[in-house]
């Protein structure tokens, strides 16, 4: 069954969103972001540190440091209608480059750079599983685009699409889940977000949030390889739904992200993460 698609016609002439560096307090709303927490800490010397994130502990023989838990994932397919079980699957994405993050001027008398502009036609859900993209190539100076968007309540115009109810113990095989379900209605696109990650970092959607399909951020001719973990039941409806817009009127723009000089990450630092500055 393929996935079903509705079309939103946008009443304005353009909708523009600045992309910024991701971090995890930013994305907290919409799912995990998973790096190391503490780039700067030797496996061999961890024993000597009180306490770690996420629970970390050493382990191999003191040889590895291990954080338990850093992303919750979640199979939601027990409530599906069509009582098809969700099974866990492992894909390889290759996703080619399709926008390109502006240099910074060389000198601070040059005006900046102009802006490089994303136009966002489709977002998509998978309301019954997380979906945790993991990087397995990250060539130099190489990142991604991640989009999310907030839910609108429920409304007629999203009535046939099917989403979990609630949250139960069986569905989280007794782990916490740390953010509510966003519910069954259409992307609410004024609470777009546009982030950019690096290759030292992995995003994990939360159930039902709606993203935009993977965006790699480099030259043209190079591509960014991911593994995909996530669950599925082969039922398309179930699976993945997605969401098309338009622009109203001819010459009008959609949603549109853009990227500066300003929306390259940093580096990551001693421990793992900065502030976004939003």
């Amino acid at each position: 069954m393929p996935s079903p698609t509705k079309n939103i016609t946008l009443t304005v002439p353009k909708l523009v969103f600045e992309a910024v560096p991701l971090t995890q307090e930013a994305f907290a709303p919409f799912g995990d972001v998973i790096n190391n927490p503490r780039p700067d800490l030797h496996p061999f010397s961890a024993t000597s540190v009180p306490s770690l994130p996420f629970d970390g502990i050493s382990a191999n023989q003191g040889s590895a440091i291990k954080y338990q838990h850093v992303s919750r994932q979640i199979n939601l397919y027990p409530q599906a209608p069509s009582a098809v079980p969700g099974v866990s699957v492992m894909n390889i994405f290759i996703c080619a480059s399709r926008i390109s993050i502006p240099t910074s001027s060389a000198s601070p008398s040059q005006p900046p750079p102009p802006a490089t502009a994303f136009p966002v036609r489709v977002l998509e859900r998978h309301p019954f599983t997380t979906q945790t993209f993991i990087p397995l190539s990250a060539p130099e100076n190489q990142h991604y685009l991640v989009i999310v968007a907030s839910t609108l309540p429920p409304a007629d115009a999203d009535a046939d699409l099917p989403v979990p109810a609630n949250l139960t113990t069986t569905d989280l095989a007794g782990a916490s889940y740390p953010r509510p379900l966003p519910g069954r209605g259409l992307p609410d696109l004024s609470g777009l977000r546009a982030f950019v990650a690096t290759g030292k970092q992995a995003v994990t959607y939360g159930a039902g949030t709606w993203h935009a399909p993977m965006v790699a951020v480099g030259k043209p001719g190079t591509a960014l390889d991911f593994l995909v973990v996530q669950f599925a039941n082969g039922v398309g409806e179930e699976d993945c739904q997605e969401i098309y817009f338009k622009a109203e009127g001819e010459g009008k723009q959609g949603v549109v992200v853009e990227l500066t000089p300003a929306s390259k990450p940093q580096d990551l630092g001693p421990m793992g993460s900065r502030l976004a500055r939003l």
